[in-house]
Formats: C-alpha cells, structure tokens, sequence
C-alpha cells in the first residue's frame, strides 16, 4: 500500500500521527517539488485528477483501489490493525 501525502497538509498529518506505517507496511509518498517519482506515481494510478478535486491524503490499496478520504482511510487502517 501506498500513502500519498504533502506537507502543511492537515488531515495528512493526522493520518501519518495516528498510524504506524512503517509497521503496517505501507509506503509513504510525499508530494512535492523535491520528490517529482511521487507525482509520477501518483499519476501512474490514475489519481492525479481525484487529488486535484478530493486533495490529500489518498491511500493506494494493494489491488490498485484507493482511498481519498482521511477519514475513511483512518476507518480502514483501524481495520487491519485489529486484525
């Protein structure tokens, strides 16, 4: 799973502060000038639209859904914690 985030971001923040993702093995992606592989990620999934209209953070599942929502993605990351 991927995690695409941004700095200054919030609901980004809450999500990163919130979960261990490392443990949970979920890679994080920052956008940023500094980092032009996540936008070419991001865009390899299609997603680059839903970012312009739903923001961040979005979470890239491992069949190639996502989540655009934090807390939706906060739900489902409590979700497989517990299991």
């Amino acid at each position: 799973m991927t995690l695409f985030t941004k700095s200054l971001c919030s609901a980004c923040q809450e999500v990163k502060q919130q979960f261990d993702l490392e443990m949970l093995g979920i890679k994080l992606e920052e956008l940023g000038p500094d980092n032009p592989g996540a936008l070419a990620h991001l865009a390899w999934h299609e997603l680059v639209e839903t970012v312009e209209t739903k923001g961040l953070p979005i979470l890239v599942l491992d069949d190639s859904s996502s989540i655009a929502d934090a807390d939706e993605i906060k739900d489902y990351l409590s979700t497989i914690t517990k299991s």
